[in-house]
């Protein structure tokens, strides 16, 4: 089995509001990339993955005219992927769904909100952010998206895709302000990585495997004010039971060679800025399965670089790189 947590920039922008793909010259809303360049690319990509299921991260919109399920399986059928069959949980406003594209052949997945240890991820969590003996209300923006999953052999699962993200400081002027809300949204984002993982030591407590997957917006040496909090999300997230090679290395490794995942321009630099910001964790059981990672990021797999096709699709495609995960399940 291959799972896979992908991240797609602006792929809202390739849909019209009938959630048909549109394959034409106007901008993307990739810098100097077209609609149809990006669409050729993703369909390539897809096809190259050729994973059993798909967590996309920023999904098409769902809205008054627009659905992200429709918008994927539409983009499916155009590309002849073998995952063709869409599901998503609680929509949002942000444009930047969490949905599940796999094969229907390999297994089923449906939405299964559950409320055990935290409650459900559309409601709210109540938790003290500023240590003013004020519980605060937290919401997430991005609702994790939690699913049953079971495969064509029986075995079943749980899966949860995660979007955690800090807002920038929009609004904000001068020094003192901008820190105040930076510190603010950095404290919701962290509320949001404790609710999440007090749901998968929920899940973990009833012996179900699980696998979180997603983009944690998030790690060691990202964030100027890491040392106000002491802990990252993905720290919170991983815990001590959960297990992904390329968190673990960051944690243990502050200097070095790192893993990356994304890739982004730094304005008025001309230069990119390589991040690790997407993971694929497993429950210890599944470990026991001896589960393979790879980051199909174009400049650090070999077998990658020397495809040129590939090669070009990833970096057309999005700012992120997808993760698989081969498992024996």
């Amino acid at each position: 089995m291959r799972l896979a947590t992908y991240n797609v920039e602006w792929f809202a922008n390739l849909f019209d509001e009938e959630n048909r793909l549109m394959m034409d010259g106007g901008w993307s809303g990739r810098h100097d990339v077209t609609r149809t360049q990006q669409a050729e690319a993703l369909g390539t990509v897809f096809r190259a993955l050729d994973a059993d299921a798909v967590m996309v991260i920023e999904a098409p919109n769902t809205g008054r005219h627009q659905h992200t399920v429709a918008a994927l399986e539409g983009f499916a059928a155009n590309f002849g992927l073998r995952q063709r069959v869409a599901v998503m949980g609680f929509s949002n406003d942000t444009q930047q769904e969490i949905a599940l594209l796999y094969d229907p052949d390999r297994l089923s997945a449906r939405h299964d909100p559950q409320s055990t240890g935290a409650p459900r991820f559309d409601g709210a969590f109540e938790i003290d952010l500023d240590v003013d003996a004020t519980r605060d209300r937290v919401q997430f923006s991005k609702p994790p998206l939690e699913l049953a999953v079971e495969t064509s052999s029986g075995f079943r699962f749980r899966m949860i895709g995660a979007h955690l993200k800090s807002k920038a400081p929009h609004g904000a002027r001068g020094h003192d302000q901008i820190m105040r809300v930076s510190i603010a949204n950095r404290r919701k984002q962290l509320a949001q990585a404790i609710w999440l993982r007090a749901r998968i030591e929920a899940v973990l407590s009833e012996a179900q495997p699980l696998v979180v997957m997603g983009d944690l917006n998030d790690g060691p040496g990202l964030d100027e004010y890491e040392h106000l909090f002491g802990r990252s999300s993905v720290e919170i997230v991983l815990g001590d039971d959960l297990h992904d090679p390329h968190a673990r290395m960051a944690l243990q490794q502050r200097l070095g060679a790192m893993p990356a995942t994304a890739r982004f321009t730094q304005p008025g630099q001309g230069r990119f800025l390589s991040a690790l910001l997407d993971y694929v964790m497993v429950s210890p059981d599944l470990m026991e399965r001896q589960p393979h990672w790879r980051i199909w990021h174009p400049f650090d797999d070999a077998r990658i670089y020397r495809d040129g096709v590939l090669r070009e699709a990833l970096l057309l495609a999005s700012d992120h790189f997808p993760i698989t995960l081969d498992i024996e399940i």
